[in-house]
This record gives C-alpha cells, sequence and structure tokens, in this order.
C-alpha cells in the first residue's frame, strides 16, 4: 500500500546535478526552508560514482578563470578526502565524490533531502494538474501560445520508488535542474529541442538549416592495470571494429588504456530523452567494441593496453542536450563572443563551444574540434571563448512565474548551450538563483518584479550580485562596492610584501607548470604577462635559446593590457617594440633595454615574434597572474598554465597589501593579492588601519587557493598551498594595547568567516599568518569587515 504524505517548504530545487546541489545549499544557508529532490541513490548527477563525468568549466580554458563559492568548497574538500589521484579524464569520481556532496547536503539544517524520488508531474496553482505537452515533432518545440495567462506551480508530485511513498510538495518558488527539463516541461513552459538556423540566430556556429539534432549521450568505461596479463573476450552482441581510420582519423583517439573516451556517444536517430534506455543498451555494445578494439585489434594500443582489465562500464548514460526552456533572455553565441556585460551578470563561463556532431559514433567524424586537422582553425579560433557573464533572466522561466531554471536546461540556443552546459558553470547557475530565491525572500518580490529589475540592473539585482561575491563566488565584470564592508574604507599595510623581481626557470612559484614542456618554441607568437607598479621601467630579460648555427634576430614587442583576460594580440597601447639578439646557444639571459618612464600601473604584455631555431625557456612555477600565451589566430593569443623566464628592473610591487581592497578575488585587472616577501618566511602580517575606530562583529578572509586551472593538477589528500594554515586575528581599539580574538590551527579553506561574540571597537586589524599548506609566502586576496 502506498504511503502518501504532504510537505510544505520556502524553495524546492527538482535535480540533485551539481547545479541543483549548489542551489539547495545556497538557499538553505540564506534561511530559506528547503527541499533537494533527486530521482538517483546518490548526488552529482553527471559528476557522480554512476557516470563519472570530470566536473569542467573555465579553468581548463582560461588561466585564473576557476569557479569558486560552494563548488570549490566541494570540490577542495574531495581532493582533500579522496585517494583517487585526480585524472583530467574523470577517472576520480568514484564514491567518496558521492559521499562529499552527500555531507555537505545533509550537514545544511534547513535542507531536505529526497533521494530515489521521481517527480511524476507538477500541480499549478489553481488546482490544475500540469501534463507532458507532445511537441511540435517536425521542429522539435513546444511554444506555448503567447495568449496564455501565466501560471504557477503549486506543488510537485513525486514517488519514492524504493519506498512505495507518494509525496506532494508545496513550495512558493521551484528550481528546474533536472537537465531535460522535466518540470518545466510539466508546468506548461515552451521549450526548444535541436537546432536553430543561422538564418535565425545569425550565430557563426549555426548550421545553415534547423533541426532536432541533438548533442548524444554516452557511457563511460575504466579500466585497471592489474599487473598481468588480461585478457578480453567480448560478447557476440557487441559492436566489431576493425577499421584504424575510424578512430585516428575521425577524432576518436584511444590515447590511454585507462578510460574515459566521451566519444563513445550515441544521440540521434534516437531521442536523448524517450530513447534513453535504447540509447544505453547500444552504447554499451559500441563500448564494449571500442574496448575489444583497444584489446586485441588496435596495433598502437594493444601492447598499451595488454595489463588492463575492464572495472567500470557505466549504465546510466550522461546526457549532453535535451530540452532548453524558454526563459525571460535567450543566450546565444553573439553575446558570448562579444563578452556582453549584462547588467545582471549572475555567473560566467569560458569553455570552448563544444558541440558534438549529432549522432557520435554513427556521424563521419567526432566533434569538429576533435578531428580538426590544427586547433587553430577557424573552427577552432572561434569556438574559443569567455569569460564571459550570465545573465540572471535566463536563468527564469518565461512561461510560469515562479520557476528558475539551473543547469543545461536554462534558455539558450543550440549553438550557445555549447560552452555553458559544462557542470562547474552550471554550479555557478545554482547558486545564483539559490542566492536569488533568499533575496527574495528578505524583499518580498516575486519573480516577475525580480525579472524587471535584472532587466535594468537595479538595486535588488545588484544586491544579488553583491551577495555572490560575498560568498565567494567571481563575477568577470563587477567588483565589490558593498557599501557594510567597512574594509573599504580602510588602510592596508603589511609586515613585508613580495616585490616582482621575474621568475628564472627552476624556481619555485605557487603554481606548478602544466602541460607544456620546459621550452616553448618560438613559431609563433608567445607572450608574458608582466605586472608594473607605475613609473619607470629601465630593462626586461628572457632566458632563451638558439639551436640554430648563427646568432638569431627576434622581435619584440611590449603593450599595455586591460586584464589577465586580455587576448587581442598587441594589446591596447604599444610602449615598446625592438628586436632582441639571441646568440647559438642554449638558456641564455638576453637583455632588452627599454627605458621607459611615467608608466601607469597595470598588466604589460611581453610578446615575442616568431623565430626558426629559438626558443623561450619555460619556468617550472608560476606567480599569480604572470602566465604566458600562446598564438591562437593572427590576432588573438590564447592563455597558457604555464610561464617563461623572465627579469624585471626595476623589481615591482606587484603583491602589495593594497592588493586585498581590490574588490576582486583573483588575477583579472591586478593582481589582486597580497604575498608577504619569501625570502624573510613566516610569521608575516597584513593591518587594516581606519582614521577612527570601527565597530566589528564579523570578519571575513578569502585566501587566494589554486585558481591557475581547475582541480584536476591536484594530488589526492591536498590542500591548496597558498591557503593560510594557522593564523591569528588581533585588534586594536586605538589605545595602541593588541587583543587576539581569532586563532585558527589546520586550517583548509579558501574562506573563513569569524563571527565575534560582541561587538568590538577596532582601529587597527592585524591577521598574522604563522604557517601556510605549502607556500613559503603568506598570502591574502580580500578582507571583509562588518558590524
Amino acid at each position: 500500500m502506498t504511503k502518501h504524505i504532504e510537505q510544505s517548504f520556502d524553495f524546492i530545487v527538482a535535480g540533485g546535478g551539481l547545479a541543483g546541489v549548489c542551489a539547495a545549499i545556497a538557499a538553505a544557508r540564506r534561511g530559506l526552508k528547503t527541499c533537494l529532490v533527486q530521482e538517483r541513490p546518490v548526488l552529482g548527477g553527471n559528476a557522480s560514482s554512476e557516470i563519472r563525468v570530470t566536473p569542467h568549466g573555465a579553468g581548463l580554458h582560461h588561466v585564473w578563470a576557476r569557479e569558486t563559492g560552494i563548488i570549490a568548497e566541494i570540490t577542495s574538500e574531495e581532493r582533500y578526502r579522496n585517494h583517487e589521484p585526480n585524472l583530467n579524464d574523470g577517472g576520480w569520481i568514484n564514491s567518496i565524490y558521492d559521499q562529499v556532496l552527500y555531507d555537505f547536503v545533509v550537514s545544511e539544517p534547513n535542507l531536505t533531502l529526497h533521494l530515489n524520488t521521481t517527480v511524476l508531474h507538477v500541480l499549478m496553482e489553481g488546482g490544475t494538474k500540469g501534463v507532458e505537452v507532445p511537441p511540435n515533432t517536425d521542429k522539435g518545440y513546444y511554444e506555448r501560445p503567447a495568449c496564455a495567462p501565466s501560471r504557477r506551480i503549486a506543488a510537485l508530485v513525486t514517488r519514492t520508488l524504493s519506498a512505495e511513498v507518494e509525496m506532494i510538495l508545496r513550495a512558493p518558488l521551484f528550481v528546474d535542474a533536472t537537465g531535460d527539463a522535466l518540470v518545466a516541461d510539466r508546468a506548461g513552459c515552451g521549450w526548444r529541442m535541436g537546432t536553430e538556423s543561422k538564418a535565425e540566430t545569425g550565430e557563426w556556429h549555426a548550421p545553415e538549416k534547423a533541426s532536432t539534432d541533438t548533442m548524444g549521450n554516452t557511457i563511460y568505461v575504466w579500466a585497471k592495470d592489474i599487473g598481468r596479463e588480461a585478457p578480453f573476450t567480448p560478447p557476440a552482441w557487441a559492436v566489431q571494429y576493425r577499421d584504424p581510420d575510424f578512430f585516428y582519423k575521425q577524432g576518436r583517439h584511444p590515447r590511454n588504456p585507462r578510460g574515459g573516451f566521451w566519444w563513445i556517444e550515441l544521440g540521434m536517430p534516437w531521442h536523448t530523452i524517450h530513447d534513453n534506455e535504447k540509447i544505453r543498451f547500444e552504447l554499451t555494445r559500441h563500448a564494449l567494441g571500442v574496448w575489444d578494439w583497444m584489446k586485441n585489434h588496435d596495433p598502437v594500443m594493444k601492447e598499451k593496453c595488454r595489463t588492463y582489465a575492464l572495472d567500470f562500464v557505466g549504465q546510466i548514460p550522461g546526457k549532453r542536450e535535451t530540452r532548453r526552456v524558454h526563459g525571460r533572455h535567450l543566450f546565444n553565441e553573439n553575446e558570448v563572443q562579444a563578452r556582453v556585460k549584462y547588467p545582471d551578470e549572475v555567473a560566467y563561463g569560458g569553455w570552448r563551444i563544444d558541440l558534438h556532431t549529432p549522432g557520435g559514433l554513427l556521424a563521419p567524424t567526432s566533434e569538429p574540434s576533435a578531428a580538426a586537422e590544427t586547433e587553430h582553425d577557424e573552427y577552432g579560433v572561434m569556438g574559443s571563448v569567455g569569460p564571459y557573464g550570465i545573465p540572471l533572466r535566463s536563468l527564469m522561466a518565461r512561461d510560469v512565474d515562479n520557476l528558475f531554471l539551473a543547469g543545461r536546461c536554462f534558455s539558450t540556443t543550440h549553438v550557445a548551450s555549447g560552452s555553458p552546459r559544462n557542470m562547474a558553470t552550471c554550479a555557478l547557475m545554482g547558486q545564483a538563483v539559490g542566492t536569488a530565491a533568499a533575496l527574495m525572500r528578505d524583499r518580498g518580490i516575486d519573480l516577475p518584479t525580480l525579472a524587471e529589475d535584472a532587466e535594468k540592473g537595479g538595486e535588488v539585482t545588484q544586491s544579488l550580485q553583491q551577495a555572490l561575491l560575498r560568498d565567494g563566488c567571481y563575477l568577470p565584470n563587477i567588483a565589490n562596492n558593498d557599501p557594510a564592508d567597512l574594509a573599504r574604507n580602510s588602510t592596508a599595510t603589511s609586515s613585508s610584501s613580495a616585490l616582482l623581481y621575474g621568475l628564472s626557470p627552476e624556481e619555485p612559484a605557487p603554481f606548478e607548470r602544466m602541460w607544456t614542456g620546459p621550452r616553448s618554441p618560438l613559431n609563433g607568437n608567445v607572450a608574458q604577462n608582466v605586472w608594473c607598479s607605475g613609473g619607470h621601467l629601465d630593462r626586461l630579460e628572457l632566458c632563451m635559446g638558439n639551436t640554430g648555427s648563427t646568432s638569431a634576430q627576434v622581435p619584440v614587442r611590449l603593450v599595455k593590457t586591460d586584464s589577465v583576460f586580455d587576448y587581442h594580440l598587441g594589446g591596447s597601447v604599444t610602449l615598446a617594440e625592438g628586436t632582441l639578439t639571441v646568440p647559438v646557444g642554449n638558456g641564455r639571459w638576453v637583455s632588452w633595454d627599454v627605458a621607459l618612464s611615467g608608466l601607469s600601473a597595470g598588466w604589460l604584455r611581453l610578446e615575442i615574434g616568431s623565430a626558426p631555431n629559438v626558443y623561450c625557456v619555460n619556468t617550472r612555477g608560476i606567480l599569480p597572474g604572470h602566465n604566458s600565451y600562446g598564438q591562437l589566430s593572427p590576432t588573438r593569443l590564447h592563455p597558457r598554465h604555464s610561464g617563461l623566464a623572465f627579469k624585471v628592473s626595476p623589481p615591482q610591487s606587484a603583491f602589495g597589501p593594497e592588493q586585498v581592497l581590490t574588490g576582486v578575488t583573483r588575477p583579472h585587472a591586478s593582481v589582486n593579492q597580497w604575498r608577504s616577501d619569501p625570502r624573510q618566511g613566516l610569521p608575516q602580517w597584513l593591518q587594516l588601519e581606519w582614521v577612527t575606530a570601527q565597530q566589528i562583529t564579523r570578519i571575513e578572509l578569502t585566501f587566494p587557493g589554486q585558481l591557475l586551472t581547475e582541480s584536476h593538477i591536484e594530488e589526492s589528500f591536498s590542500i591548496a598551498r597558498q591557503v593560510a594554515k594557522d593564523y591569528t586575528i588581533e585588534v586594536d581599539s586605538g589605545d595602541g594595547l593588541w587583543r587576539e580574538v581569532v586563532r585558527v590551527e589546520n586550517n583548509r579553506a579558501w574562506r573563513r568567516i569569524h563571527a565575534l561574540s560582541v561587538p568590538i571597537n577596532v582601529r587597527h586589524l592585524r591577521i598574522t599568518i604563522t604557517a601556510t599548506n605549502g607556500d613559503p609566502a603568506a598570502s591574502i586576496s580580500e578582507v571583509r569587515c562588518y558590524q
């Protein structure tokens, strides 16, 4: 006999992927009685042990663009707890990852979790039942009539199959984070599935004709090295692969025997929602056939796979694309390419426009960027986008007045979805709408009112943006201007500050070089960021090599740039041009006397032209903000997770204490980080001073963490080296007597909030870092103080 339960909440989130998890946590932390409904037994969606897709986002393609906020809390905690080595292709997504997500959710006192619970249908206000509306089967969309009255959801009707429980879950506000837009569809929202035409959207990547084609689903397979011969015999129903060109000339490269293989993908001719079980079976046939090819037939991989045995074959397809709900703003590629500054920017993306070929394994080639002759072809260049903002209005359903959207079902075109559909970006959407829901409750406003405010970047939207920043998120075009933050009116000093001398090839630095070798050949332009603190710049030096038989002439240019995300070759202003003479030999320091004066503070970029037989030496480590670039096109650079060895004279004050008061917590238009002089060791302190004493009850600290790239470079049981491990906070009310109000040991969190038991009058506030988690220097990105 089925048990019937009815529950009421302030906020209900349908879908327990990373978007839904972050939405629910954000709302619960801000006091909303929140419910999270997830149809699977574990959280994470594609980023769960059931599917094992690695969470990606802007951080892979843009140095210093890693997502922060709740998703950074989750990934940092996972790296600290998980024994699995972090592999870029996702093998570390295991049950420990599931447990971290579960811990975050069940630890929130305002959050109720219903696992193994499926949304059956939607109840609308007025007592009507929402129903699944059949789409226009020829065009793959449902368009709600413009004359139809606005609607509101009253409740979700759910069933927990494993417990024979049916629930009615009521709330005034909902989020559809199901991926398939199940709630929006059942509530009668308009949506689209498939591709728009170039004539309709004007997007560069759009096809000439619209279609119902979607990107396909994937199951992952993983193998384990068992240290001895591991034979494999496929079942008779597995697909047989015998043509090497299918793999090596069509963009399906089995580069390692472990697994992953995102290209084991199928979509059309099947429907990626209704034919999901058929696709699962077909994917299993193909996956086992791919492994049979690698183990028994592939001339390249056969020996490499000799001691590997299959360890995991996924049986839940990971979906890339299904319904995209009509929202109050249609996000499109033209805006992405232009990096539009939306008045209601609440999240951001930066993964490339990643459009997989419809049909997957049944198509002539894999996705164009994988099958291309070079990553620098026009398709790849146009697909390299961001960091770009995402507007709140695209996260609001157009046809239902109390429904937010988070994740890949948000309001976007097919082409534009190719970038923000990645899970780390979806997590930011989730935190944005969860925070917005709490703000709506506090202000007593509804979703249409918030949408009107968002369109003009009104006071409520600005408050939302500031709330997201305060909670650790990053917005590319928004800085902290919170009037309640007392630190903004202080002056910062420190016991020491690191000067920028440059970086030699083997000198240690906070971040390790990634994905590039020790040399950068000059077969195209390469470039290096250099911070200028203003005044004069006498000389720059590069460590270079020349494998030719005679000295080489290399053109160089020093330009001004707006930020670390300025990829325009030539920057905004050219400051100097010259030619370097590079003698024959390896690792020679070559000087350029630029003799510039009257410079304003900001980023400079040293651009080095192409020259045969000449290379720049890469550094082992990277200083914050000081990454290098390679050439993407005749007019455009792309950032690299490495740096060139360089020297600057005189040394520049790049990491002064004033950097904690810029309102930005990562390298962007400035370095945005105080860093002590590593040569002086620890302890080191940072101090804020006010003209008159301030009454303070709350101190919020942000440490730099690991922002070079995504979490894929972090080892198991690791903590970001720049995070302070042991520190104290002392205050002086103006009488010269210091007293300790906070002492922290064994910290591993990027952000720490210290609520004092009683208000304290503070004229001086000093943070003393006595130990870090590995960096020889103390570092802080931001200090906030509140009454």
